[in-house]
């Protein structure tokens, strides 16, 4: 599957509250500096990662849902996007929970390819990305 750019166009247009899914404290990974990257380009992120508390001096999230009902009490809106940092075998119950909560980006970052949850995923309506940088993508049009 290749990537529509006009899809990419209107994730990183109309997205403002981004999940960032398996995001890190440590400086080095490239989900910390991606998350910090974003939330210095105007979106709101939502650190997911049910083994940290905190990133970059906001709560992070266990899970999907908690991340979800934070944006919907902090912004009135839920997630728009999933940027997802984690291995390609994690992504199917990822799709599902995009599915469940009716968020209607899901960007999966380099390396992390998984066609039958996207599939899926799109067939639900939701519009997705797979194997690119969300970091690279935004910077080539900034």
């Amino acid at each position: 599957m290749t990537n529509d750019p006009s899809i990419i166009d209107e994730m990183l247009r109309e997205a403002k509250n981004i999940a960032v899914v398996g995001m890190s404290d440590k400086p080095l990974r490239a989900s910390h500096n991606i998350g910090k990257y974003l939330a210095a380009h105007g979106y709101r992120i939502f650190p997911v990662n049910p083994a940290l508390k905190e990133v970059l001096g906001q709560p992070c999230y266990p899970d999907l849902d908690a991340a979800q009902s934070a944006a919907r009490q902090q912004t009135g809106n839920g997630i728009d996007l999933v940027d997802v940092f984690r291995a390609s075998e994690n992504v199917p119950p990822i799709v599902d929970d995009v599915i469940r909560l009716k968020i209607k980006f899901l960007w999966l970052q380099d390396e992390v390819v998984h066609d039958e949850a996207v599939s899926r995923a799109r067939a639900a309506g939701v519009k997705c990305v797979q194997n690119d940088c969300i970091y690279r993508e935004h910077a080539k049009r900034a």
